[in-house]
């Protein structure tokens, strides 16, 4: 004698239906209020997904006929929190996997990232590259069944399901139920026999493959810059395969840098062009040559930055607009005796007059030197100006601990 007839109301079949006709019905409505299907009808593809969770197994239709829902309950098996998922029943029933507890898992490859060197030439002028990458992809000679068609590749072992269950007795009237991965079928829920696996693959339903990619480089693409070429990643069977995605790295350049769509050259001049006006020739990244020149009479003092439009990076996607090209000047000064002395002071005719300093009886002049940086004291003491290895004693008086500099 049936307590409640819920579950049976819900899948549309009488308490004396056979394990055949609950499966039947469950497939005309899962089919039918599948989420994909209609997103509205997602309680409804819960409820029918746990009638048949219940129904289904021997056990639990047992213990659901004699007491109903309270005593799925009671047994540990009902609530909200006791059955499967409803999508890891679905992909149980129709595509015959493992059971999985959690949240369901998207049914497409993972993404396959691949670093390419460019350089800033290939960035400035666009370019065509080629990239060769291994790929699984699903046997033709199979199919990507793994053996002959209408072979049954259900697990004997599991009946499918990927899972075993272990009956624990802990007390005459405690049963604990324990559910294992099947070691038969790792869990996927399908085995076929060595003899009847597919040549071709040996079974692995994949073959390896070298597949080039051809990556089109445009004008004013940055460094990091994702290239997306979708679904050219793995194939696996019941998945959509994944996305190759290209991520740019660009080489050091021996004398641009680049700044978003401006570009940074480092020019250095001699004094002579610094004073009397520049006129240097770069390459520009589009083998260009540029002539960089300043007014007759303009001063380029060192440090000096400059600037010439339209002369930088092309932006992407509107390569007729370019960005700067900024100069940072640097002087190169003469070295020490490359002009007589007895030229120095008509040298210093063509400069400005400059404001003779005379000495007096209270005044000393003393000789500029070259400064060389001390080197570090390797005993461990604390180098001095006045003398190498020389060691100042402040443990008396710890307000020398803030001073700076010695005077004697």
């Amino acid at each position: 004698m049936v307590k409640e007839t819920g579950y049976y109301d819900l899948l549309g079949v009488k308490p004396c239906a056979t394990v055949e006709e609950i499966k039947r019905a469950y497939r005309r409505l899962a089919l039918r209020y599948h989420p994909d299907k209609n997103p509205s009808e997602g309680e409804r593809f819960k409820q029918i997904s746990q009638a048949y969770e219940v129904l289904s197994d021997p056990q639990k239709r047992c213990r659901y006929d004699c007491g109903g829902e309270r005593a799925m309950k009671e047994g540990g098996v009902g609530g909200r929190g006791g059955f499967g998922h409803p999508m890891d029943i679905f992909d149980l029933f129709f595509r015959g996997g493992a059971h999985h507890h959690g949240p369901r898992v998207d049914r497409r490859g993972k993404a396959v990232v691949h670093q390419l060197p460019v350089t800033l030439e290939d960035l400035y002028n666009g370019a065509m590259r080629t990239l060769s990458i291994q790929r699984n992809v699903i046997c033709q000679s199979c199919g990507g069944q793994g053996c002959r068609e209408g072979l049954d590749k259900r697990c004997p072992q599991c009946h499918g399901s990927g899972v075993e269950v272990v009956l624990n007795h802990l007390a005459p009237n405690i049963v604990h139920h324990i559910q294992t991965m099947c070691p038969q079928c790792q869990g996927s829920g399908e085995w076929v026999r060595p003899l009847d696996r597919c040549l071709a693959c040996n079974g692995r339903k994949v073959l390896r493959e070298k597949k080039v990619l051809t990556v089109q480089l445009d004008k004013g693409m940055a460094d990091r810059q994702k290239i997306t070429f979708h679904q050219e990643g793995d194939q696996a069977p019941g998945f959509e395969p994944g996305d190759v995605v290209v991520i740019l790295n660009q080489k050091p350049h021996p004398v641009f840098q680049r700044q978003g769509s401006d570009l940074v050259l480092r020019q250095e001049v001699p004094l002579v062009d610094a004073l009397c006006g520049c006129k240097q020739a770069i390459r520009t990244l589009d083998n260009r040559r540029l002539l960089l020149c300043s007014r007759p009479g303009s001063i380029i003092k060192p440090g000096d930055v400059k600037c010439i439009p339209q002369e930088g990076m092309p932006v992407y996607r509107n390569a007729t607009q370019k960005g700067k090209l900024i100069v940072h000047f640097q002087v190169k000064f003469p070295e020490p005796g490359w002009l007589p002395a007895h030229q120095l002071r008509q040298f210093q005719s063509f400069f400005p007059h400059r404001e003779e300093v005379m000495a007096t009886e209270d005044t000393e002049e003393v000789e500029l030197r070259d400064y060389l940086s001390p080197q570090p004291d390797l005993g461990g003491g604390k180098p001095f100006p006045g003398g190498p290895g020389h060691r100042e004693d402040t443990s008396e008086d710890p307000l020398r601990h803030n001073v700076q500099c010695h005077t004697s």
